[in-house]
């Protein structure tokens, strides 16, 4: 096996255990609602989840570890990514703020002020901020 197999082994696992750990927050409250449905369906095509393991991550997702970002800069980019596809659907602001305080707090966000963290990375995102301007954003919210 070839280094490139081992990385694109690794890459593709982490990216299957991301889309799990998504999934069980989705499940969180024991319903995928149409708008978190339409969410993962999009997030697998841009993580290659096939649909074969699409199938068996939301049979079996417990089975995953969950793994949020050590890094706050790292938590902030999945952040941007989630609130990008997010806004990118069109989901109402109401169920937008649902899935992302999930989300938040999945990745690892305090549940003190994820509210405060959701409600920035929406305006950041529909103000059109890169992900540097984003970064910022978040990380200058309490100055």
């Amino acid at each position: 096996m070839s280094i490139s197999d081992l990385y694109d082994s690794g890459f593709r696992q982490r990216n299957a255990d991301h889309f799990a750990a998504i999934v069980r927050i989705a499940m969180y409250d024991g319903v995928i609602s149409d708008a978190e449905q339409k969410f993962l369906d999009q997030l697998a095509r841009n993580l290659n989840i096939s649909d074969l393991e699409y199938k068996e991550i939301l049979k079996d997702y417990r089975s995953h570890p969950i793994n949020p970002p050590v890094s706050f800069n790292h938590r902030i980019e999945r952040l941007y990514d989630l609130t990008r596809m997010v806004h990118a659907d069109h989901i109402s602001e109401k169920a937008a703020t649902k899935l992302l305080t999930k989300m938040a707090v999945g990745l690892g966000f305090s549940t003190a002020n994820v509210t405060y963290i959701v409600d920035k990375a929406l305006a950041l995102v529909n103000e059109g901020s890169d992900l540097d301007d984003f970064i910022d954003g978040i990380r200058n919210m309490n100055r």
